[in-house]
């Protein structure tokens, strides 16, 4: 059973999801920190694709993205480096990155090596909906790849119970309309739109995204989906620690407090 299924059949509540930039701070971390999440009991790992523009995301993961490259990432070195550290892990990996550079790839290609080297799953923002559906929702099947779709607050319900019933890992509630960034808190109106998500009674379950960095907005996040993922507060202090332990018992002591 693929990895996703298994977390989500044993934990239904409280999952914590990290993201972070292949190749940052430094080429050869992406395994290191791995490892280290997994050890301090992170659920599920997204790892990040740099690319020159990622158009969702906010400055700190733009920035890691120009650091990553910089350092020479790209997907061929990413997939060498799961697969070693595939080794030594167990729990789900999720590549998220852009269409240009998978396209390049060849979707077929980025498929079957993310079945080879130990990824569950795949989370493409600019890939269209119903163009997965068309053109590539098979060979992902065929390679058991789950694909994340994102929704937001603006996000039509005919068009998320269409996502509802065309893929089988989890849904990507994005918290806000915008770039990705550290909140303090969710207004009023994006705790309604986690309770109007809640009442559609969807069959998937959902994490929610961006945002996320201090023990409130977890909370909420928690509270209201079946879980939470981190990313610009963890790259963040991953610039800012000198070691990928200090960054990852920080995150810890952020959430706590």
């Amino acid at each position: 059973m693929n990895r996703i299924k298994q977390l989500f059949n044993k934990k239904q509540k409280d999952i914590l999801s990290i993201y972070f930039t292949a190749g940052y701070p430094n080429l050869n971390d992406t395994g290191k920190i791995i490892m280290g999440l997994e050890k301090n009991g992170i659920d599920l790992i997204e790892v990040g694709i740099p690319f020159s523009d990622p158009m969702a995301d906010g400055p700190t993961i733009q920035k890691s993205s120009t650091i990553a490259l910089k350092n020479g990432m790209n997907l061929k070195l990413l997939f060498e480096q799961i697969k070693e550290v595939r080794k030594e892990v167990e729990l789900p990996l999720i590549l998220m990155g852009y269409l240009n550079p998978i396209m390049q790839y060849g979707i077929e290609n980025f498929c079957k090596k993310c079945k080879e080297v130990g990824v569950d799953g795949a989370i493409i923002p600019d890939l269209p909906f119903n163009e997965y559906i068309s053109e590539y929702k098979s060979i992902f099947d065929t390679c058991n790849i789950k694909i994340i779709m994102l929704i937001t607050s603006e996000t039509s319900e005919e068009r998320i119970r269409l996502i509802d019933n065309n893929t089988d890992g989890f849904i990507y509630m994005v918290s806000s309309a915008s770039t990705t960034g550290e909140q303090r808190s969710f207004d009023d109106k994006k705790l309604e739109y986690f309770q109007k998500i809640n009442s559609m009674k969807l069959r998937n379950p959902r994490l929610i995204g961006f945002g996320i960095s201090n023990k409130a907005t977890l909370k909420a996040a928690q509270s209201n989906a079946n879980g939470a993922i981190i990313g610009s507060k963890f790259i963040t202090l991953l610039k800012e620690s000198n070691t990928i332990e200090k960054a990852i018992q920080e995150l810890k002591n952020t959430l706590k407090t």
